[in-house]
């Protein structure tokens, strides 16, 4: 065991899953006697993990690998993620940098820092392109008290002409069920009320398992284990929505009335350069039935704008695919060109003026069909899972992710308790109400 004094700062740029993988690598320094401190403290290592979707990600892993170092010349910094994968010399170059390492290869990280000198310097980045099994990092150290992530799936296979993940985090592979469902137990033990399900491209989970596994079928397993009130399906393209998928979000108890399917454009042409599997009418096929099968469903989405050779057809074709499925929230990106990738070669690049009305356009769109959803439920109870306690106010979400915010006694600890909330109003950012009863 090494000195209580030590400390560890973290930061993490990017998705879900970079979240868990931060929380994996906390959970082995925190197993060696490491105290967490604010990023912003004086810290003997700091960790920042990165992301490389677009150019604001890189941007701004460079600023914290920057910020760790002034806060504490003499600390170790280390720095893993996709933007450590894709660029290890550049990352490696930055004044400070002691370890670098990339999206696999993370299980000795503790071992590794405390054998190195601040001033020494080494990375273990590998070519993840020919990684093959899922690193299976158990997290246990999450933020919240209510919400676990966990992560099942890592990698991808569908290179899609604008994106660097499948550069980033290499081939899709699955983890094992047996350990999916070891760290479940462990989790709910924890007291953990909700898990969310996460993976670089969750639809894909099971495919390269031996027998194959489908993701309905771990979800469905589980569901099943005693303890747990939610489970939450994070992200699913559209045509791995299977029926199976359907019938247990419909039907079982513990899943959550929430899908995020990404979109990221509503044109057909545009869809088609960008190498994406489905059409838009499949996409509203599948909303379709969704809403069909599934009472007050929230369907929540990603859509890129400013794709090269984007005309204000095909944007307009976005809107109103967007405006007939109905979303609840719609994640709003930019194009961002990015080194490496096909559509950075594509003609008709969009000017960033036209980028950003577009976006602008959009947002307010989602905006306004968020508002659309949420007074859908006035006059109704809804049944919130409490997230924190802000002075005379609890605060939590619904399974359809719906955002509630209720007056509660301070006295009383709500986290982590479901609390029936008759809705009275709403607005684009969620709703209100008063305890049912």
């Amino acid at each position: 065991m090494i000195d209580d004094a030590r400390t560890l700062a973290v930061v993490t740029l990017g998705c879900k899953v970079n979240q868990y993988d931060t929380d994996a690598v906390v959970t082995q320094f925190l197993d060696a006697g490491y105290k967490l401190v604010d990023f912003q403290d004086r810290a003997d290592v700091y960790l920042i993990n990165t992301c490389t979707v677009t150019n604001l990600g890189d941007r701004k892993s460079r600023q914290m690998i920057r910020r760790a170092h002034k806060n504490n010349p003499d600390a170790k910094v280390v720095v893993m993620g996709c933007l450590a994968q894709t660029t290890p010399e550049d990352v490696a170059a930055l004044e400070g940098v002691t370890l670098v390492v990339g999206t696999d290869g993370r299980s000795g990280i503790v071992e590794e820092i405390e054998r190195l000198e601040p001033w020494q310097q080494r990375s273990l980045v590998q070519d993840i392109l020919d990684v093959a099994t899922f690193e299976d990092m158990p997290s246990l150290d999450f933020s919240g008290r209510t919400r676990a992530t966990l992560k099942i799936q890592d990698g991808c296979d569908q290179f899609c002409t604008y994106c660097r993940v499948p550069f980033a985090r290499g081939p899709s592979r699955s983890r094992a069920p047996e350990s999916v469902l070891r760290q479940v137990e462990e989790i709910l033990a924890l007291g953990y009320k909700e898990i969310v399900l996460t993976g670089i491209h969750l639809g894909l989970y099971g495919a390269d398992l031996d027998p194959p596994q489908s993701l309905a079928q771990i979800s469905a397993d589980i569901a099943a284990i005693k303890g747990l009130l939610r489970l939450r399906i994070s992200s699913v393209d559209p045509h791995e929505i299977t029926d199976e998928l359907i019938d247990l979000v419909a039907t079982h108890p513990v899943l959550c009335r929430h899908m995020h399917i990404p979109l990221q454009s509503g044109s057909d042409s545009v869809l088609d350069r960008m190498g994406r599997n489905y059409s838009r009418a499949q996409f509203q096929e599948i909303a379709d039935i969704l809403r069909r099968r599934i009472p007050d469903v929230a369907i929540t989405t990603d859509i890129m704008v400013g794709f090269p050779g984007e005309t204000e057809e095909d944007f307009l074709q976005t809107m109103q695919l967007a405006e007939d499925v109905g979303f609840s929230k719609i994640h709003v990106f930019k194009y961002s060109k990015r080194a490496g990738t096909m559509a950075a070669t594509f003609p008709d690049q969009i000017e960033p003026g036209q980028k950003e009305d577009r976006s602008k356009r959009l947002i307010q769109l989602g905006e306004a069909m968020a508002e659309r959803f949420h007074c859908s439920f006035i006059g109704e109870n809804v049944a919130v899972l409490v997230e924190q306690m802000q002075e005379n106010q609890a605060i939590g979400h619904t399974d359809n992710y719906v955002k509630v915010t209720f007056p509660a006694s301070p006295d009383v600890d709500l986290v982590g308790q479901i609390v029936s909330v008759r809705v009275l109003e709403a607005s684009a950012d969620g709703v209100q109400g008063l305890v049912n009863g």
